[in-house]
């Protein structure tokens, strides 16, 4: 983490759904490196629970309850943390949700939900921060939280999915923007791979849904297992790719590098998606 350190150390930092999981462990070891941090996240007690924790190792942590489902709730963020921290280094957009459930089962409001937290989240978190950065006129960072999910196709969690795969698609785009206009900004894609959070325990699914749970759990159990992360194992390697200003920032890049060459065969030789029986039993549980 010594470059991290030496990139980040003395700056501001804004990582959202810093409550848990990825989040928490970004917020942790940004403190670690020397930054003041910024803590949203929209459950409150989970978010003042890491804040103080920090607090008690002498670095600098304030909390901001935001739901980054609310555009006013994130310039609310913007402002606040610039009024009270000054001008920030490293913004994470890191809040996002899983659910799971047959496309045409999931209620308008979980879909809505899905994409105002997963997708529209960063996007206005970029909107609400870029700004300040651009006046500021400093190096600054923002790692916008993908998956590797964002290179794949999975039936069952299509709106986590398809979120991944827009918010991918964002950040590329951003950094051509970033580049375009000569701003001394680097964005990242973050692609974690199996981190050991509490994202498909909260996730939310279809009542009454034996095919559904079994998934939970075999997802559960994959992203316990063997080769998981914790969420500061995740965090420290993500801020040293971000750090280190890398477009793909991955806490597997064995597993990350197979799914890309997965994914470009099948987009090269524009294959059908099709699930093979294996896996469709084991969806089906």
């Amino acid at each position: 983490m010594g470059q991290a350190t030496d990139v980040f150390r003395g700056g501001v930092a804004v990582v959202t759904g810093a409550g848990s999981g990825i989040g928490e462990g970004l917020a942790r070891t940004a403190a670690e490196l020397g930054m003041q941090v910024a803590l949203a996240d929209v459950n409150v007690e989970r978010m003042e629970r890491v804040a103080a924790e920090i607090r008690a190792t002498g670095a600098t942590a304030i909390t901001i309850p935001t739901d980054v489902a609310d555009p006013a709730a994130i310039d609310r963020l913007a402002a606040t943390v610039h009024d009270r921290l000054g001008d920030v280094r490293l913004l994470m957009n890191n809040a996002g949700i899983e659910i799971l459930g047959l496309t045409w089962e999931l209620p308008t409001d979980v879909w809505e939900k899905a994409i105002r937290i997963n997708v529209l989240g960063v996007i206005h978190g970029v909107r609400a921060f870029v700004p300040r950065m651009l006046a500021a006129g400093k190096p600054a960072f923002i790692g916008n939280l993908s998956s590797i999910g964002g290179l794949s196709m999975m039936a069952v969690q299509t709106p986590y999915i398809l979120s991944k795969h827009a918010v991918l698609s964002f950040s590329e785009c951003l950094r051509m923007e970033m580049d375009l206009v000569g701003a001394p900004i680097s964005v990242s894609a973050v692609l974690p791979g199996p981190i050991a959070t509490r994202i498909f325990e909260d996730a939310a699914t279809p009542k009454d849904s034996t095919r559904i749970e079994f998934h939970r759990k075999m997802m559960q159990d994959m992203t316990h297992g063997p080769g998981s992360l914790t969420g500061k194992q995740a965090a420290e390697r993500i801020l040293a790719g971000i750090a280190a200003k890398e477009f793909f920032v991955s806490t597997h890049p064995e597993i990350t590098a197979q799914m890309a060459k997965q994914r470009a065969e099948h987009l090269a030789t524009l294959s059908t998606p099709t699930l093979g029986e294996e896996a469709k039993r084991m969806l089906l549980g």
